[in-house]
């Protein structure tokens, strides 16, 4: 059963609508569904606006910041729990160890650092839990094509497409976790 996601995405303000929009729908249907939200426990950016939008649907939020980004991120002190951690490897750990799945946002290279991380794992067999790209205005597309050309030169293996799933709104992500649970 998928109980908590965490979520990674951006931390800018800047970002297309679109893809705060996606932000807020994803953050309401979690609380909707009484999943909760791990992410990296700034208040700003895609990051911010899913957590606001959990915890004003009267979900359950849990953020994990390291010490030296707790400024620079702006730590969003409104949420059902904040971590103050040392270092990011800290920070990693819990985000993986309190999901039951992951979801990955737009985002710049922290957001791709933590999905190629836990993808990587999946690969290595350190677990099994869900990946979905929410693949908002294509935003992952050259991302994806380019696992598709380290497959066709042999680097990884063609079963590399089960390791996660590519959805293109929130409501398709969110009827996903719905799948998942169905069958859990």
């Amino acid at each position: 059963m998928i109980r908590s996601v965490t979520v990674y995405c951006s931390s800018s303000n800047r970002a297309p609508d679109a893809y705060f929009n996606e932000a807020e729908a994803l953050g309401r249907g979690l609380a909707e569904r009484k999943i909760s939200m791990v992410f990296g426990g700034g208040h700003v950016g895609l990051m911010g606006c899913a957590a606001d939008a959990v915890m004003r649907c009267g979900g359950q939020v849990r953020g994990v910041i390291p010490r030296f980004l707790e400024e620079r991120e702006v730590a969003h002190y409104g949420l059902t729990e904040l971590r103050v951690v040392e270092t990011m490897h800290e920070r990693k750990m819990l985000l993986t160890g309190w999901a039951d799945a992951f979801v990955i946002l737009p985002g710049g290279f922290g957001t791709l650092d933590e999905f190629l991380e836990i993808l990587t794992w999946k690969h290595l067999g350190h677990h099994e839990k869900p990946i979905i790209l929410l693949n908002t205005d294509g935003f992952w597309d050259q991302l994806l094509h380019f696992f598709e050309r380290i497959a066709a030169e042999k680097m990884v293996g063609e079963s590399y497409r089960s390791f996660y799933d590519v959805c293109n709104s929130a409501e398709e992500t969110l009827a996903l976790i719905d799948k998942h649970n169905a069958n859990g």
